[in-house]
């Protein structure tokens, strides 16, 4: 029986099937009738989307812009004046009192140097020095800032000299992106005050003693250091610069800067050692 299905035989087809099976297209046919109507619906598609932009642009065209509406000024609402040193320079502003002093400080003041990371409070970013403490300035309105000497990142330098802090980062590579690096250094210059007024911290080994200029090792620094985050992971160099600045003790660099001369030397030497 098995044999009978192996032997196929041909089926015939009637008139009237042989008709129908003639008049149907050829599957290429089918094909490029599909990609047809397919381009065909995308650019009609971008068409109507076009026209519609073209439309909408006619319409506000047409419109015409009040003057007093252009250049309204921008009111301050609950506006309070606020006198404070910024940098070493004394400024007047009037501030909505519900402003920060980081965006008085970007917005109004064009000191960008202090960066808006998350806005919270939790990052660091932002971080300025107040009568030689530090403070988050997003969470600081500025309006409590009246009388208060503020030192931001562009008034820690010397006109072209740099802040010794400024150098050591350099020196020991404490950046990459370079975004939290303004709160990094501005939290470093005051966290050194803190240790030289014997300030202690959760990592500090004797609470009791107040003993002025405190020795911070790298632990004091991690922890005291730890509320300016760095997306990067910067933080062993970040350490390493801390250190240098407060021990006095300059270290060796631990980077150089990329020579593809040298590196072939290197690589030359190596080679040669292997095969000795």
């Amino acid at each position: 029986m098995a044999e009978e299905f192996d032997e196929f035989e041909e089926t015939e087809l009637t008139a009237d099937e042989a008709a129908l099976l003639a008049d149907l297209p050829e599957l290429s046919e089918l094909g490029e009738a599909r990609r047809k109507f397919l381009g065909q619906a995308a650019a009609l598609g971008l068409g109507a989307f076009a026209l519609n932009l073209l439309a909408q642009e006619q319409v506000f065209a047409a419109l015409e812009t009040s003057p007093e509406a252009a250049f309204a000024p921008v009111t301050i609402e609950n506006g309070v004046t606020v006198a404070m040193k910024i940098n070493g320079a004394e400024k007047s502003l009037t501030v909505d009192s519900r402003m920060t002093l980081l965006d008085g400080l970007r917005e109004r003041l064009e000191l960008t140097g202090s960066k808006k990371g998350c806005d919270h409070g939790q990052c660091g970013a932002c971080t300025v020095i107040v009568d030689g403490r530090r403070v988050l300035s997003c969470l600081t309105l500025a309006a409590t800032c009246e009388g208060k000497s503020v030192t931001t990142i562009e008034g820690l330098a010397n006109g072209d000299t740099l802040h010794p802090m400024q150098t050591a980062f350099i020196k020991h590579d404490g950046f990459q992106c370079g975004y939290c690096t303004p709160g990094q250094i501005c939290s470093a210059v005051a966290m050194m005050n803190e240790a030289k007024n014997g300030e202690v911290s959760y990592v500090t080994s004797n609470v009791r003693t107040t003993a002025k200029n405190v020795k911070l090792s790298d632990d004091e620094i991690r922890e005291r250091m730890s509320g300016n985050i760095c997306r990067c992971g910067a933080y062993p160099n970040i350490v390493a610069a801390i250190q240098e600045v407060h021990s006095g003790r300059e270290t060796a660099q631990t980077w150089n800067f990329h020579t593809p001369n040298n590196d072939l030397v290197e690589d030359k030497e190596d080679e040669k050692d292997a095969t000795v």
